[in-house]
């Protein structure tokens, strides 16, 4: 049985270019990667010219390198498209998403953003049909958060994390990569000094 991806830590599976010889660039411009040794253990990154620069400690890995560049895409282009929903239209994407998933079946009567959930992406409560979803969550990809309302709409029809409740996710198409996604933020908060864009 997976575990919760709304809780668990561990590195993002998915992986990005960059800019080395025979892999394809990301649609949105070419990565370069910068390792220094003065890095220690921040990972940064910025735009430039059309390039995304990444800059990283000279020590690590090149699987590392991969990982640490796709999390980092992604912080990106969830900052540059930073548009925050407001508990109407949360309320009203957790309706589509039941339709499209759920055959409609999970009818939340409250969906809204809550700035008490620093451990947890989302929680529901199934008696009372409410939905939280951390604050934390605004700005971060479409699919992230599309992956976390789903599951915690998913949890309206099953409390627990059995066979019957990870069936019900089986339809949505961005699971690993939005699970990727989350455990690459909780890995990066857990270093000494947070990566993030400069």
């Amino acid at each position: 049985m997976p575990a919760d991806p709304l809780q668990s830590v561990g590195p993002p599976q998915r992986t990005a270019a960059t800019g080395r010889p025979g892999v394809a660039a990301p649609p949105d411009g070419p990565v370069e990667v910068r390792r220094s040794s003065r890095r220690r253990r921040t990972v940064s990154a910025y735009r430039e010219g059309g390039r995304t620069i990444v800059l990283i400690p000279a020590r690590m890995s090149e699987e590392e390198e991969r990982r640490w560049v796709a999390v980092m895409m992604e912080k990106l282009a969830a900052q540059e498209q930073r548009r925050y929903l407001d508990d109407a239209e949360l309320a009203a994407r957790a309706e589509q998403l039941s339709a499209r998933y759920l055959d409609g079946r999970a009818a939340p009567r409250t969906v809204r953003w809550v700035t008490n959930q620093q451990s947890r992406w989302g929680s529901c409560t199934p008696a009372a049909g409410s939905i939280r979803l951390s604050h934390r969550l605004q700005g971060m990809p479409e699919y992230v958060l599309d992956y976390v309302l789903l599951h915690e709409l998913a949890h309206l029809l099953v409390p627990g994390h059995g066979p019957g409740f990870w069936r019900l996710l089986e339809g949505y198409p961005h699971t690993d990569r939005a699970r990727g996604f989350l455990e690459g933020v909780v890995a990066a908060e857990r270093l000494p000094h947070a990566p993030g864009a400069d």
